[in-house]
């Protein structure tokens, strides 16, 4: 009985720090339909002021009632505002892998200022409140710490239950994310309301973060990706209704605790701190999607679409001049570019997924872990038997998991997708590869290619890459691309004539895991070694986020995304400062895809297509848009559209 205590009391405290950021989320989604992936960073920073401002040895020295009430209700807040006004605001209408880019830039930014400002290596201690005092409950040891968590959930959450439902102010903040413009009509004030959320969301992510540090221990990656365990809550209560997220945060708290005491051997032991993403994935399939909105980025127009002969040229340059280069390139270098090629093929699977499909998938890196260990495991890890096998296992996956999330779209599916990539961590990569182990990859053998030498796997690689590239282009142009988009667009529209949308989705689905499983065996083929280090969930985080930033609507702007990832360890012995800043400058390129949607990519088929209008080589169109929708997006999608079926590319 004492024990069943201890670990309910513990229970209750972690359930009542998911409550928290559970509640954060769901206020700033429930006034601006942005899931704020950097919640946790919010929380990590707020924790790391607190400890800033109260400490006597190396902060200030600053009472720390008064340093409470400068984060939480000064600092906080005024992060929030600027948060709002600076990123949020431009994103209003915009996609939701979009929104979570930036957001993710957002988290980038404050782990690399965090960095900066907190050296990683120097240990740090945020005191408990009332150092750590406390009672008894029997022989179970309760600290003030934990009451004040306890009651500060249960106060947070009963005083906004009341804001929501009983105020004007609370009512205008439910209804803005609906309609701001006719809110606006009655009176109210949209971007006050908005702003006042973000700074209310900001404030509860701190209080968060100050009372798990102590519970766990002030460590910047660590209290960062703690905060992710809320987010089951917070789909628990349909990221609206507050009870429901509060008790769904309780259950995970307890459930998580009792599972760790009393399950000491077995499957349900090794999966136990992945209780809450096996909860967000289950709930995501049982909970009604009409719940979540959808919104589609209308401002902003993809480039044209390369025809074949186009296609050819430019990835016959591709090859040639990687060649070439290849030449003078040292044999670590040759392995920085082989996995820059590989890295790029995974993107090149958002490219068919996201770019084209509308679909956000974060578990891209996962899908390429599946395609190294059955390459590893499949004659030796040496044969084109494993490759098929990398495909085949990948590509069944990936159906399998299309199947249960195919009525999902946007952040659900973002979700469900990023769940399964993180009990992938933790239930299948560390149990294949094991605590500091590995598994060995071999590179394929080709006849007539010397696959054992760096150079040669450099030009497999880009290859591959390029042949792929060639490949989901010709897709996009042909009839089932002009599908794809336009289910990315309208899916009811789109079975309204007829078209099967969940077929055209598992395809896209299971061909884009496909890729990734291909991918795997490039990347296990590098180094002739993976590890459970090798594919993180949060790598297929960084993905989304480089092909955002490269360009997600464009090859080019994908292999550009992968090269930047795959050098920035060249420039580092250079450029040895940029090593503390690599999360603050990538943050810095998410946050601005912001305000330039298409990327890098984007702005180099813009170049083009000017370079190609002065030098009248742009071909004369086979339908031009006339009247008052000339020149709109709409107008340009439909003579891009038309024109590649009269063209045939």
């Amino acid at each position: 009985m004492e024990i069943f205590l201890s670990y309910t009391v513990v229970g209750i405290v972690a359930g009542c720090v998911y409550a928290l950021i559970a509640t954060g989320l769901v206020v700033t989604y429930n006034t601006t339909g942005i899931f704020n992936f950097a919640h946790g960073a919010i929380a990590m920073v707020g924790a790391y002021t607190y400890w800033q401002f109260q400490d006597d040895f190396q902060g200030w020295g600053i009472n720390p009632v008064i340093s409470l009430i400068l984060v939480l209700f000064v600092l906080a807040p005024l992060f929030g505002l600027i948060v709002e006004r600076v990123l949020m605001r431009p994103l209003q209408g915009a996609s939701v892998d979009l929104t979570l880019v930036v957001t993710l830039g957002l988290l980038l930014f404050l782990v690399g200022v965090a960095q900066i400002a907190w050296d990683p290596n120097v240990t740090r201690n945020l005191p408990s409140f009332f150092n750590g005092a406390g009672f008894n409950i029997g022989y179970v040891q309760v600290s003030y710490h934990e009451v004040v968590a306890v009651v500060a959930t249960v106060a947070i959450a009963i005083s906004l239950r009341i804001l929501f439902n009983n105020t004007r102010t609370g009512i205008a903040m439910r209804a803005v994310v609906d309609n701001p413009d006719l809110l606006a009509m009655a009176g109210g004030r949209p971007v006050r309301v908005q702003q006042l959320a973000w700074a209310l969301s900001c404030s509860l992510a701190a209080l968060a973060g100050i009372l798990l540090a102590p519970i766990n221990r002030l460590d910047i990656l660590l209290l960062t990706l703690l905060v992710v365990d809320g987010y089951a809550a917070a789909i628990i209560g349909r990221l609206r209704n507050l009870p429901l997220a509060v008790g769904g945060a309780m259950a995970i708290g307890l459930g998580q605790n009792y599972l760790n005491g009393y399950a000491h051997s077995g499957f349900l032991n090794r999966i136990q701190f992945t209780i809450p993403m096996i909860v967000l994935f289950i709930m995501l399939i049982l909970l009604p999607q009409d719940r979540l909105k959808t919104a589609s980025f209308s401002g902003a127009v993809a480039p044209r679409v390369a025809g074949l002969k186009s296609s050819l040229i430019w990835g016959a340059v591709l090859i040639v001049g990687t060649y070439l280069v290849s030449l003078s390139l040292s044999d670590i270098n040759l392995r920085t570019g082989a996995s820059g090629f590989a890295l790029a093929l995974v993107l090149l699977s958002l490219l068919l997924l996201t770019g084209y499909g509308g679909m956000v998938s974060i578990c891209q890196m996962s899908m390429a872990g599946l395609g190294a260990i059955a390459m590893g495991h499949v004659a030796s890890g040496g044969s084109l038997l494993g490759v098929l096998a990398a495909i085949g296992l990948s590509g069944a996956v990936g159906a399998l998991l299309a199947l249960p999330t195919l009525k999902m779209r946007g952040l659900y599916l973002a979700l469900a997708t990023f769940a399964f990539a993180t009990v992938m961590d933790q239930a299948v990569f560390t149990q294949v590869f094991g605590t500091g182990g590995n598994l060995a990859i071999g590179r394929p053998h080709i006849p007539g290619i010397p696959t054992q030498s760096d150079q040669a796997w450099m030009m497999v690689c880009c290859i591959v890459f390029t042949a792929a590239a060639v490949a989901v282009l010709a897709v996009r142009r042909s009839s089932f691309g002009r599908k794809l988009v336009a289910v990315n667009d309208s899916p009811a529209a789109c079975a309204t004539l007829g078209v099967n949308v969940n077929y055209t989705k598992l395809i896209v689905f299971t061909s884009s895991a496909m890729m990734c499983g291909l991918a795997g065996v490039l990347i296990g083929g590098v180094t002739k070694q993976v590890d459970a280090l090798t594919f993180p969930a949060l790598l297929s985080l960084v993905a989304l986020l480089l092909a955002r930033v490269g360009g997600i609507n464009t090859a080019t702007g994908v292999l550009l995304g992968a090269f930047t990832f795959a050098l920035f360890p060249v420039f580092v012995p250079h450029l040895p400062h940029i090593l503390h800043n690599q999360f603050l400058l990538t943050g810095i390129a998410a946050v601005s895809v912001g305000r330039d949607p298409n990327g890098i990519g984007g702005r180099i088929a813009e170049g083009a297509a000017y370079l190609r209008k002065a030098f009248g080589m742009e071909a004369k169109p086979q339908f031009v848009a006339t009247g008052p929708v000339a020149g709109t997006a709409a107008a340009v999608f439909l003579e891009e559209e038309a024109n590649l079926v009269s063209a045939g590319r």
